[in-house]
């Protein structure tokens, strides 16, 4: 395995991603509403600046994961249909390279995205007078990692699949992977072994993107531990390589004749 292929790969990843309307159409809503966060924030009498921030962060990562679903599954899709792929392929480039090379390149290319929103974000912040500290930064890094677990199920589900099953199954994960904490505490309040043990499996299954999710203490300035951030961090990285691992082995037995 090359990583001087999959660097290759990922820059045109890149330029073919930076081409998509759809991104650009999410990234300016996003700038959108986290602007109308002052508006939102002005129906209020109290907390405006925790509102502010809440609604700025949570854009961040509803659209950033909009992105990295909508455009991810679609990356794969397109060498097949435009037929590049076979070229891609008959060089001396392998089915894992390839895969590997379009998730760090949609990786690359939402990270941007989020540098945006950021600054955007920061930009309202100052105007509005809210402050802004390290805890806001360790939620917007955090927020990165989660879109980056987000790009590995876009890319595992786009091995195999077509772009709108893909976006289904993509969104599911989204959405379930915000619900399996409280999955898991129904089921062991049930009182019943089986349940408790079926929720226990898909807490550990699923992916915990709750615990890429800090905004409550960062717009609250509350401490944010180093263990909160670490331990997240590593689970992303060590999730994301399992997936990428299943893909790889999915896309290497997949026939494009």
């Amino acid at each position: 395995m090359s990583p001087r292929r999959i660097g290759v790969i990922a820059v045109n990843t890149v330029r073919d991603a930076v081409r998509s309307r759809v991104l650009y159409v999410l990234l300016f809503f996003a700038l959108v509403l986290i602007g109308t966060g002052v508006l939102l924030s002005s129906l209020s009498y109290v907390e405006r600046e925790r509102i502010l921030q809440n609604v700025g962060l949570a854009s961040i990562r509803l659209f950033g994961a909009a992105i990295a679903i909508f455009v991810g599954v679609g990356l794969i899709h397109k060498e097949v249909e435009r037929r590049t792929i076979y070229t891609i392929l008959s060089k001396p480039v392998s089915r894992t390279e390839f895969l590997l090379g379009k998730y760090a390149g949609l990786v690359a290319t939402l990270w941007i995205q989020v540098a945006i929103m950021a600054a955007g974000f920061v930009a309202v912040s100052a105007l509005a007078g809210a402050p802004l500290d390290a805890g806001h930064a360790k939620a917007i890094g955090l927020a990165a990692v989660e879109l980056a677990v987000l790009v590995a199920v876009a890319t595992l589900f786009s091995s195999f699949t077509t772009p709108m099953l893909a976006s289904l199954f993509g969104a599911g994960f989204y959405v379930v992977g915000h619900l399996t904490r409280d999955l898991r505490e129904l089921g062991a309040q049930s009182g019943s072994a089986s349940l408790e043990r079926t929720t226990a499996l898909l807490h550990r299954t699923l992916p915990d993107l709750e615990a890429f999710n800090v905004t409550l203490q960062a717009v609250h300035r509350l401490p944010i531990e180093a263990a909160a951030v670490w331990q997240p961090l590593l689970y992303g990285v060590g999730y994301s390589a399992a997936l990428l691992l299943l893909a790889a082995v999915l896309f290497e037995r997949r026939d494009f004749r």
